[in-house]
């Protein structure tokens, strides 16, 4: 198994600007926990970051033999905010970036049918350098509804414009994540993330969908029952012979006594022993 784990893992659920550890402690915690790669965010390198941070990064993850399994370039794509589509009007900074950290893969954001037409001409520069681009299943655009999903990837139609798979999010707009939805997304997923939530009516964070309106939630730890069936997203990518990254998306815990380390080597166990 490809595990990935999420620079998230070193943020606050509701602070995706400010990391809470150094990517040297991150790498050490990716190592401890059995993880094979980091999924970039800008919380720790972004195509803000000088070249010399960028390059101090790779050696840190390289004298670990650390991956580096897609790249967040930017705050306004991780937020999925109405400035997240930027990048796909300038992609080549993001292409940049990953080739530097030895990634194919990069994250991007689409909020309306507009931004295909960006999409598809970012796609083509990314074809040029054997990379490619993915959208997240995420609430807030034209990526909530399965069949949105599909109707948007059909439309850009470029073979290296894949999905990040994330059963949360498939969740909070109602829609089913289990083999049925992988087996209809199998053919674009390139990563999957996995965070795990309880819903409730009155959990502590509210966001609100397009499709299904507010919907709130606990955030709870991957390996805790009553949230995500994992089991059933992990029948469905053994159904269809997935062999890319997965990519444990879960922030930082925010109990106070769980550590970021206790919580990295849980879900690895956990995930593995799905695997």
């Amino acid at each position: 198994m490809n595990l990935s784990v999420s620079c998230r893992i070193a943020e606050g659920f509701l602070s995706k600007e400010e990391a809470i550890m150094s990517l040297k402690e991150l790498a050490d915690l990716a190592v401890s926990a059995g993880f094979q790669s980091i999924c970039m965010r800008a919380s720790q390198v972004g195509i803000h970051s000088s070249p010399d941070q960028v390059n101090r990064a790779r050696k840190i993850l390289d004298s670990r033999r650390l991956g580096v399994s897609m790249i967040s370039g930017d705050f306004d794509i991780v937020y999925n905010n109405e400035r997240g589509p930027n990048c796909l009007r300038n992609i080549t900074p993001y292409l940049d970036l990953a080739e530097q950290l030895g990634s194919s893969m990069i994250r991007v954001c689409l909020k309306e049918q507009d931004d295909i037409a960006h999409a598809q001409a970012a796609a083509d520069e990314a074809r040029e350098r054997g990379l490619i681009l993915v959208h997240q299943c995420h609430i807030g655009g034209i990526f909530e509804t399965v069949n949105q999903i599909i109707e948007s990837l059909e439309a850009i139609d470029r073979a290296n414009f894949g999905l990040i798979y994330e059963a949360a999010n498939l969740e909070q707009c109602q829609q089913d994540y289990g083999p049925e939805t992988i087996r209809r997304l199998a053919p674009r997923i390139r990563n999957v993330y996995l965070q795990n939530q309880r819903l409730d009516a009155g959990a502590a964070v509210t966001l609100n969908t397009r499709c299904a309106g507010p919907v709130s939630f606990d955030i709870i730890e991957i390996p805790e029952e009553g949230g995500i069936d994992f089991a059933s997203v992990f029948e469905g990518l053994k159904q269809v012979g997935y062999e890319e990254p997965i990519t444990v998306h879960q922030s930082a815990p925010e109990d106070g006594v769980t550590s970021p380390l206790e919580s990295a080597v849980q879900t690895a166990d956990f995930l593995r022993g799905l695997g």
